[in-house]
């Protein structure tokens, strides 16, 4: 039972915390703890960056601008987290990124074939650094995934399958869904909603469709299957993936990805939060 506003224990709480939110008023950009954890503006999503969209940054400059934009999760690119499983090359990295406070959970995107000594060493890199997902774009045959079951099951580490557009192997929902039918239930999809737009298919049936087997978003958006955008600016129906994502008690890596402007994007990376934040206040 918590105590009255008129106890002593309250009164002082009480005056602690105003005392606290007075003095954030006072410094220009600053927030109080006290109230930054009282709500999730991301309702529980491991909300984060694939950092492909800070890819005009090093690695330092791009952590720095994923913690001030209030991001704490990543899936990282290979220019900015090479695979290595030298131990002093993954202690460099893992200090790096507990030093922005920013948690790498998944890692991308990885060509698969059935070349097993490349395989291992994504793996090995993935289990090193401490990888819950591998975002990836494997061959389409019998060997490659074969190959896969044996190593999600070993390695309790997910592959996630990443559609990339007209063209591509994982162009269609289908596609993704035909591949792993059957497979280790670790062998799943990576929903990348810009490039779904792209080939026509709709993210919203994709993430549905998938569900079982979803260790992976991008928040991406198109406008007329073929201009990049800001999100919420294009056709994504975004309140409709999250409401579908919360509802499925989805988990895994929740990453805005914007490609445009590299050079420059924070502002625009912004503007992509913002909007999220204002779907997930639709979601209930």
């Amino acid at each position: 039972m918590s105590p009255t506003v008129d106890s002593p224990a309250s009164r002082r709480q009480f005056m602690k915390t105003t005392a606290v939110a007075a003095a954030a008023t006072l410094v220009p950009g600053i927030t109080s703890p006290l109230f930054a954890a009282e709500k999730d503006p991301y309702a529980g999503f491991r909300m984060g960056i694939q950092s492909y969209s800070l890819r005009g940054f090093d690695v330092t400059k791009a952590l720095e601008t994923t913690d001030k934009l209030g991001l704490h999760y990543w899936e990282a690119y290979p220019n900015h987290i090479p695979v290595s499983t030298v131990p002093a090359q993954v202690a460099k990295y893992k200090k790096m990124l507990d030093a922005a406070n920013v948690k790498l959970i998944a890692f991308g995107v990885l060509p698969f074939s059935k070349d097993e000594t490349q395989a291992r060493a994504f793996f090995d890199f993935a289990k090193a650094i401490g990888v819950e997902t591998l975002s990836a774009n494997p061959e389409k045959n019998k060997a490659t995934f074969d190959l896969l079951d044996k190593l999600v099951e070993e390695y309790a580490i997910n592959i996630a399958i990443h559609n990339h557009g007209p063209g591509a192997k994982y162009d269609k929902i289908d596609d993704v869904v035909d591949i792993v039918k059957g497979r280790n239930p670790r062998v799943g999809a990576c929903v990348d909603t810009g490039h779904f737009l792209r080939s026509n298919e709709d993210p919203v049936e994709a993430i549905d469709r998938l569900s079982d087997r979803l260790y992976g978003v991008h928040l991406k958006d198109v406008k007329d299957a073929k201009i990049m955008t800001i999100l919420g600016e294009g056709d994504l129906d975004v309140v409709g993936c999250l409401k579908l994502l919360k509802k499925n008690d989805y988990k895994y890596s929740l990453a805005v990805e914007y490609e445009e402007n590299h050079e420059n994007p924070v502002s625009d990376i912004e503007v992509c939060l913002s909007n999220v934040r204002k779907a997930v206040k639709q979601i209930g």
